[in-house]
């Protein structure tokens, strides 16, 4: 059974399509970019062929996935004989608020509580509408299913998830931490328990799912305890260009300052901080540590607070969890960053913690324990897969 996954961002579209038999299979992989542009660039990796690239006007996301369908039908670089072999969609969704702790088959109902949802994303959930929007236009008959970020996070307790504001703005207005990258923090903890040969409804787990968007997880008994990001993607660990967590009274203090609009404070806080804020280079942890190397001091920093708050944020949730059995780590950096990894595990001895820097050292893009045997800790690096698990969810939903 073939099931097409669409990650719609504002003006991207990333897809995958994918063989869902006894062991998936990736048929295609692409992405679409510059969405709205005259120079929209279609990049599509087929199965066993050349890559394929195309310059073209892509007026909008409805062109765009029709772009896509077309690659995968081309005669050369295709790997479907007809459109009607895609079984269904599933379709990436940001925030889904309170309104979803699981999974959905996409009905109208789903969409309008997504529309709801859409002041909590504003910059996601309205692309992640549009991919489902023309997919019921140019595959009406296929169902769709959505996937949301947020969803594996709704086990986390009232005490937990609510800000220390007045009630009434909770309801109100909904205002509370909801987190994100449930998908992949759901998947590569039960990886690693499988990968350990542990049960996964009796461990304590940290995922660590550092990319250019960075958060961890707090995993108890297999239910989401407690993440670093809030109601919105800002909250939490320094980022490729976001903050991360910021004393609010400073904020207004440099928005007075600076007389600041919205507009202005919003990309501050998530287009100017974190890795490229610090460091002044890159937002790309290659070209800081490059700069480090040469003896840049504000690359270093940078290198030095990121290592700094993953670990923090690991200290804290072994606390709130009353220990941890798994340290996880994937996204980009976690999977990649050698001196991350390293950095933020030194000196968690006390955690029983054995890391072993030998294992680390050079390990890249697979996965692996890092710690000594007789760790009390595990920690491990786990490669993750977010549009699997769309896939995995989306073929179970449609087989009911």
């Amino acid at each position: 059974m073939k099931i097409l996954v669409l990650n719609c961002g504002s003006s991207s579209i990333k897809y995958q399509l994918l063989e869902m038999g006894a062991e998936p299979d990736v048929l295609a992989i692409g992405l679409l970019e510059r969405v709205g542009l005259q120079d929209s660039e279609l990049k599509h990796q087929p199965k066993g062929k050349d890559k394929y690239n195309s310059v073209q006007p892509c007026p909008d996301h409805t062109i765009g996935i029709n772009l896509i369908i077309d690659a995968l039908l081309h005669p050369e670089h295709g790997v479907l004989a007809s459109k009607n072999d895609i079984a269904a969609v599933g379709h990436r969704v940001v925030h889904g608020g309170e309104k979803f702790s699981d999974s959905v088959i996409i009905t109208q109902e789903v969409i309008d509580k997504v529309e709801e949802c859409a002041d909590l994303a504003p910059l996601h959930n309205p692309a992640n509408l549009k991919g489902i929007y023309a997919i019921q236009q140019l595959l009406p008959e296929v169902p769709q299913c959505g996937v949301f970020d947020t969803a594996y996070h709704q086990t986390m307790p009232e005490h937990v998830f609510l800000y220390a504001l007045p009630y009434e703005i909770y309801e109100n207005y909904r205002i509370r931490r909801y987190g994100f990258h449930g998908t992949s923090h759901r998947f590569v903890s039960k990886k690693a328990c499988e990968y350990l040969g542990v049960d996964y409804k009796s461990q304590k787990i940290i995922t660590c799912h550092l990319g250019n968007g960075a958060s961890i997880t707090a995993i108890k008994d297999g239910k989401s305890f407690d993440t670093s990001m809030g109601l919105t993607p800002v909250e939490g660990l320094m980022m490729g260009t976001r903050v991360g967590d910021l004393d609010l009274g400073a904020f207004l203090y440099l928005m007075e300052k600076e007389k600041l609009d919205l507009k202005s404070a919003n990309d501050i806080v998530n287009k100017k901080s974190g890795v490229l804020g610090v460091s002044g280079i890159s937002f790309d942890m290659r070209d800081v540590q490059g700069a480090a190397n040469e003896g840049n001091k504000r690359a270093q920093l940078a290198l030095d607070m990121y290592a700094y708050k993953v670990k923090k944020y690991i200290g804290a949730y072994a606390a709130a969890l009353g220990g941890v059995d798994i340290i996880v780590f994937t996204g980009g950096i976690g999977e990649n960053d050698v001196i991350t990894r390293e950095g933020a595990c030194t000196g968690l001895e006390f955690m029983g913690v054995d890391f072993d820097f030998e294992k680390n050292r050079g390990l890249r893009g697979k996965d692996a324990i890092l710690t000594k045997d007789g760790s009390r800790t595990k920690v491990v690096v786990m490669t993750t897969n977010e549009e699997l698990v769309i896939a995995q969810d989306t073929l179970e939903l449609i087989r009911k």
